[in-house]
């Protein structure tokens, strides 16, 4: 189809340089951020919609792509596709895109905040100030040189990390069961000198510090349980930047409680919705009550799902779609 003929419809905010290289290509191009699941099929009833620009506000499964006959590509700008049916899509061979590549920096950087904020204690230590203590022994860090940090999942998300690891001398090891010569006996060097790929025996017996930056699906959903969290050798400091649903907070809870884990960085909670907008559920008294008990835990810092939300990534993500979709 030629670029003149495609009508794309945009169904969540994005920057504008995308909507604004797609047009400069001929593409006509429409505003559906107020458009719901309903609304969406009564549009493509009355016109074709061949193009769809989303984030995270729709989930467009098998029964709503049903009813866009003329769809030839979606494009989700961030990393995940997890709020579409991929395998409804393939069928139907509508192409698929995503920019990982346009805010994997930017949690790569978030993810290191985070973790030389709590080994240095820098929270804490600025909340004791302005409480007027001056603790000093209370606020006596850990330096990041002297650890192993384990990288579970090392795709964009995962590597960036890596990379932003090299100049404090520590340890590195990355598993990634799903990477060609990645598995439990490795037969590949990393791409980067620091980093050793390692399978997870290895991994569970010498990492202090584990960041989570795996996709969430029907694998890894609820993945850090009970039986997970203790299969570590050594209490370590848990970062999740990757999808909430990966982590079960009773779990985590419990192994902070117990020791198992030291410190918790979470940057993407179970209780986010689908939108990945709002928190959700907390009217359920179990997940109220678990979510205050993490508002309440001293060894826990949050985030508002931003790791990856900064203002170069805003209009780097929308380039990143820009260059797939008019390549394809």
């Amino acid at each position: 189809m030629k670029p003149e003929d495609t009508q794309v419809w945009f169904l969540d905010s994005v920057h504008a340089g995308l909507q604004v290289r797609l047009e400069a290509a001929g593409m006509s191009c429409f505003d559906g951020t107020a458009l719901g699941r309903e609304a969406l099929k009564e549009q493509a009833a009355k016109t074709p919609i061949h193009g769809l620009v989303l984030r995270s506000r729709l989930s467009l499964d098998r029964e709503l792509l049903d009813q866009l006959p003329d769809l030839q590509w979606i494009a989700r700008s961030g990393s995940g596709l997890d709020n579409i049916d991929v395998e409804a899509a393939h069928q139907k061979g509508i192409a698929l895109h995503s920019s990982p590549e346009g805010n994997r920096d930017a949690v790569g950087e978030h993810t290191l905040g985070m973790l030389l904020n709590t080994l240095h204690r820098l929270s804490s230590g600025d909340a004791s100030v302005r409480a007027r203590a001056w603790d000093r022994e209370g606020h006596r860090g850990r330096e990041l040189k002297h650890l192993t940090v384990g990288i579970i999942g090392y795709g964009h998300m995962g590597s960036a990390f890596a990379q932003r690891l090299a100049g404090f001398g520590c340890r590195v090891l990355a598993f990634d069961k799903y990477k060609e010569g990645w598995g439990e006996q490795p037969q590949v060097k990393a791409p980067l000198p620091h980093v050793v790929p390692v399978g997870s025996d290895v991994l569970a017996k010498e990492a202090d510090v584990v960041s989570l930056h795996v996709p969430w699906t029907s694998e890894t959903k609820g993945m850090v349980n009970d039986d997970w969290l203790g299969s570590w050798d050594k209490p370590i400091v848990l970062l999740n930047t990757a999808r909430g649903a990966i982590v079960q907070t009773e779990a985590l809870l419990r192994a902070l409680d117990d020791g198992r884990v030291t410190h918790a960085c979470l940057d993407v909670l179970e209780f986010e919705g689908r939108s990945l907008e709002t928190l959700e559920g907390l009217q359920d008294p179990v997940k109220k009550e678990a979510f205050e008990a993490l508002l309440k835990h001293p060894n826990v810092m949050m985030t508002p799902h931003v790791a990856g939300w900064t203002q170069e990534s805003w209009s780097q993500l929308s380039e990143v779609l820009a260059d797939k979709i008019l390549a394809s």
